[in-house]
């Protein structure tokens, strides 16, 4: 492809995927010499003003996204009149669509982990009031490293995504919520049905509808309830099960008010906790398979032309009666101990003070308290017990308790030193949160791009999840040379030195300047020199002085010669007659005398014998 250029710096250099809005090309941003990704929206789009103000407002709102599972949006703008681009992080990696086609179905765990950290970048997304509207496993990547990326924040809501009055949907049928597909007003709750049918499909293969049109398909979301993925796949644990059919109920009250709950539900089945969510009963109705019988038709009972006929009890009957019989063995057992069993009751959120209380109040004991980090249970509460809340025990039992001891502290990644992109990536790898937009200033010590400060600082404790501040050096502050010509040494000195210079004063003779002032100044007022670096002040140490000659019984001639030799000036005096004929047009004296110092360029009276 021809490289085109974004914004002046960003360097499309290939094609790497397209979509129904938009094309994604791999850059290189050639300000920060770093690889980005730049999705340029398909130009129909352009001619829509609302939707561009729309994708104006969604771009800047998800620039503020902060989260290890998010992909950062660094830039956005136009180019020309009809190409609107938004610059974000390039990640490497597959995304869960392409996993799924090359490896089938996913482990039920990685799943659920996979879930969790799509949990985790939607509750910040849904913090914000943003919701994302196309979550499918086209927009989650799963990088080498294990971390799972959601892309797409920010475009999906700029587009409309309602059913429109000719039955077309701006989106992907498979994966939006019956409210989506209806049109009507959508919430965090529309998301977390998407992330069900993600979840659904990564697990089973298979997506939980299908048919001829995207039409068709949206009317399944609405109207039909998927085959539970258990029969699908017998590996799923019920728990997930239940986890992902909350996830996709029709009514959104019914789901998951929020992704944290979500989340923290898919760390239950990770954990092989019981979840909060109700999985199929086994009283439901559903389709049974039909029941073949390899017997022959019974013959004609009694009568004339027929003796009684044979007649086989069907095997449904015996099914129920081994039904009749369990029921009858679990009523019983419950007679005999039930009565003399406790349930557990749930502690969870209480101090262990308060637990102790409340379970020696119902008669059972306190066993073992042990102590756990928790990222939603606040330090010094009960997290859970051993039995669970709810599990019925016999009187005396003892209960394990585990206590929460708050958020994990960790030590700050040290990231002083690296570049901008590096030290993002190992902090969010780290699990930290970075600050954005990040801070720019100039360094005397550290080069242009890599980080010269952090906050809180490197090895600090902090709670898992911190924001991180991160400062940018921008290389050693250039700043503007004052002019200082003219000025007492001392002053200029003063001056460049406020400036943040240093100063190397270099005297030389000037006739023309006074002792002690300024007369040149290298490098030149105006230009921009690094702070710190040396400015040479050129100071006049006064007129250069020489010696006057001794021309005395030179001749005239000769004396101007000699002393123009030296720098100096003759005004030729007489000195009257002279006895001594050989003396006659000779110098006789000067003034100054021979030997004194006077300014180069002075004038030296020379007296002459006449003839």
């Amino acid at each position: 492809m021809d490289e085109r250029v974004f914004g002046s710096r960003y360097r499309a250099t290939e094609k790497i995927g397209s979509g129904g809005m938009a094309d994604v090309f791999k850059a290189v941003d050639e300000v920060l010499g770093r690889t980005v990704a730049i999705k340029v929206l398909h130009a129909r789009y352009a001619a829509d003003e609302t939707f561009v103000a729309r994708f104006r407002q969604e771009a800047q709102a998800a620039a503020n996204l902060s989260n290890p599972h998010i992909v950062n949006i660094y830039d956005w703008g136009r180019e020309g009149e009809d190409t609107y681009y938004i610059v974000m992080e390039y990640v490497r990696g597959t995304d869960l669509k392409q996993l799924v086609e090359q490896r089938g179905p996913a482990d039920p765990m990685k799943a659920a982990e996979y879930g969790m950290q799509v949990c985790s970048a939607l509750s910040v997304a849904h913090g914000y009031d943003i919701i994302h509207r196309d979550i499918k496993p086209h927009n989650i990547v799963l990088t080498p490293d294990g971390t799972i990326k959601v892309m797409d924040f920010g475009i999906a809501r700029a587009g409309n995504t309602m059913m429109t009055q000719t039955g077309s949907v701006l989106g992907t049928a498979q994966y939006i919520s019956p409210e989506q597909a209806q049109g009507r007003p959508l919430g965090p709750a529309s998301d977390l049905y998407s992330l069900g049918c993600v979840l659904y499909e990564i697990t089973t293969g298979r997506l939980p509808f299908t048919g001829d049109t995207p039409v068709a398909v949206a009317l399944k979301q609405v109207n039909e309830q998927p085959v539970p993925p258990r029969q699908l796949n017998g590996n799923i644990p019920p728990a997930l099960e239940a986890v992902i059919l909350k996830a996709m109920e029709k009514d959104p009250a019914k789901r998951y008010h929020s992704a944290d709950e979500m989340k923290a539900d898919l760390d239950r089945v990770v954990g092989g906790r019981p979840v909060a969510a109700v999985g199929p009963r086994v009283d439901d109705t559903s389709v049974m398979p039909v029941v073949s019988s390899d017997e022959p038709p019974p013959r004609r009972g009694s009568g004339a032309g027929g003796g009684p006929g044979r007649r086989r009890i069907s095997p449904w009957a015996w099914v129920a009666l081994g039904i009749a019989v369990l029921l009858i063995g679990i009523g019983v057992a419950w007679a005999l101990f039930g009565a003399a069993s406790i349930a557990v009751p749930d502690v969870a959120g209480m101090t262990p003070k308060d637990a102790v209380t409340a379970l020696t109040a119902v008669g059972l004991k306190v066993g073992n308290t042990d102590k756990k980090s928790d990222d939603k249970i606040p330090e010094g509460q009960i997290i859970a017990t051993t039995p669970p809340a709810g599990v019925r025990v016999g009187k005396g039992t003892a209960v394990d308790l585990l206590v929460s001891t708050g958020i994990e502290k960790v030590p700050v990644t040290t990231v002083t030193g690296m570049t901008e992109d590096d030290a993002v990536r190992a902090l969010q790898q780290a699990g930290f949160k970075v600050t954005f937009p990040l801070t720019r200033a100039p360094s005397d010590k550290v080069p242009a791009g890599q980080v010269f400060e952090q906050s809180p600082a490197a090895g600090a404790p902090v709670a898992k999840g911190t924001a991180v501040a991160l400062s940018i050096s921008t290389g050693v502050q250039q700043v503007a040379v004052p002019d200082v010509k003219g000025q007492s040494q001392s002053a200029a000195t003063s001056v460049l030195k406020k400036a943040g210079f240093t100063v190397t004063a270099s005297p030389k003779p000037n006739s023309g300047v006074n002792k002690g002032t300024v007369y040149d100044q290298s490098p030149a007022a105006g230009v921009q020199a690094p702070k710190g670096s040396a400015i040479t002040i050129m100071v006049s140490s006064g007129p250069e002085m020489v010696v006057v000659p001794d021309v005395k019984g030179q001749s005239e001639a000769d004396a101007k010669t000699a002393l123009a030799a030296v720098g100096l000036l003759m005004d030729s005096q007489s000195a009257g007659p002279t006895l001594d004929p050989a003396k006659a047009n000779t110098v006789s004296n000067t003034d100054p005398t021979a030997g004194a110092s006077v300014p180069k360029g002075s004038t030296v009276k020379v007296f002459v014998y006449g003839p």
